[in-house]
């Protein structure tokens, strides 16, 4: 489903990212109990990427906009991708998994939460499955808490948002913010 090149240079494998994010593979249980709990079926292709490697933080860490958010006026940057698993804090059913943004951040209820961003909890990347339902596929989104929870879709599908990601150094970002208030010259 993924070709090596979207593959290639994804993710960041390091300490804090086998600590939080990355969980075994998931099994056939694993993801039904998942599932039961997020009351959501995943989409095939982010359980494939689980079965490749589940979770952690992302070397292709940002994905164009064509709407500002309050991160940029053209991309959003992603810190990690939610493990399916119950383990880690930042699985889709850990410590700060998608109910936990949902519940205690008040971040709409439209679908999983799948991916944090570098702003710390104040915007989040969701499987968004108001169109779908909770069987069907899923389009992503970014949700802005700054924004008023403004909802940016970011692409129609899981496998699309992964394909469209690329690391910073990829983006052009000569002359542009890189959102933490430091510039590239």
């Amino acid at each position: 489903m993924f070709a090596d090149n979207i593959l290639k240079n994804l993710w960041n494998d390091c300490d804090y990212s086998y600590k939080e994010y990355i969980s075994d593979y998931p099994t056939d249980e694993i993801i039904k109990q998942v599932e039961q709990e997020i009351l959501y079926k995943l989409p095939e292709s982010y359980i494939e990427l689980m079965r490749i490697h589940n979770g952690g933080l992302l070397k292709k860490d940002v994905i164009r906009t064509e709407t500002p958010t309050s991160w940029a006026e053209d991309h959003i940057g992603i810190t990690g991708l939610f493990s399916i698993a119950l383990d880690k804090s930042c699985s889709l059913c850990g410590e700060f998994g998608s109910r936990f943004w949902i519940e205690e951040w008040e971040y709409p209820d439209i679908g999983v939460a799948i991916a944090d961003c570098p702003s710390a909890g104040h915007d989040m990347i969701f499987l968004d499955y108001r169109e779908c339902g909770p069987k069907g596929e899923p389009s992503v989104v970014h949700i802005d808490q700054e924004y008023d929870y403004a909802i940016t879709k970011l692409a129609d599908n899981f496998k699309d948002f992964i394909c469209n990601l690329i690391s910073e150094e990829e983006f052009d970002l000569e002359g542009e913010s890189l959102g933490n208030g430091s510039y590239i010259s």
